[in-house]
């Protein structure tokens, strides 16, 4: 009788366990899909191993997507959701810029996704990750382009990673031979920088 109590208090105490623990989401593109390096490698599954170094009860959800523009991101949100998330970092829009896609539609899916997710939970918290894109396109499309960012977290009052690759464009040991894709130690810079932003949010 005692030890089928012992397995039973056991077996509420993990499931409190569970349920307390909290769900962090990356929500982005191939970048955050850890594209070209293991997925043990990638910046999510870094700040995961940052997280449990420090005893902290959060689960890392990688929801990188390879070729994910912001509209693809919008449709897939809703089945995102279906698990609660108290904290997602917004990493979107990268392929839209290489694209061409029209700016405004790329803000209005972005704004649309962070509607949803405090939506379903307003107490949630929500990192935007702004991106850049290669001048090809124009002097103006880039500049309008890297300005819908900060446009964003102004209007939602959010916090904001201005540029998540800026410390490791153009070097060639953070970045794979495509030029687009970060190697592990481009990883690692990516992982600190969001760190920055994210720690405050942890408890």
């Amino acid at each position: 009788m005692k030890s089928l109590l012992f397995i039973f208090s056991l077996f509420i105490t993990c499931s409190l366990q569970a349920q307390e623990s909290k769900t962090i989401l990356f929500f982005g593109d191939s970048i955050t899909a850890g594209m070209g390096v293991d997925q043990n490698q990638a910046f999510p599954a870094l700040i995961q191993k940052k997280i449990d170094s420090l005893g902290l009860n959060y689960e890392v959800i990688n929801g990188g997507s390879s070729g994910e523009t912001s509209a693809g991101g919008l449709r897939r949100i809703d089945w995102v959701l279906q698990r609660n998330i108290d904290i997602m970092i917004l990493e979107l829009g990268g392929n839209d810029g290489l694209r061409g896609i029209d700016l405004n539609s790329t803000k209005e899916n972005l704004q649309q996704i962070i509607d949803k997710v405090e939506a379903k939970n307003p107490e949630a918290k929500i990192i935007l990750a702004g991106m850049q894109v290669p001048p090809n396109l124009g002097q103006d499309y880039t500049r309008q382009f890297k300005t819908i960012y900060p446009e964003l977290a102004e209007e939602n009052n959010l916090p904001l990673i201005p540029t998540i690759m800026d410390k490791i464009g153009g070097n060639e040991e953070l970045m794979q031979g495509d030029g687009l894709h970060p190697t592990p130690e481009g990883h690692k810079v990516i992982a600190e920088t969001v760190w920055e932003v994210l720690k405050g949010m942890l408890k």
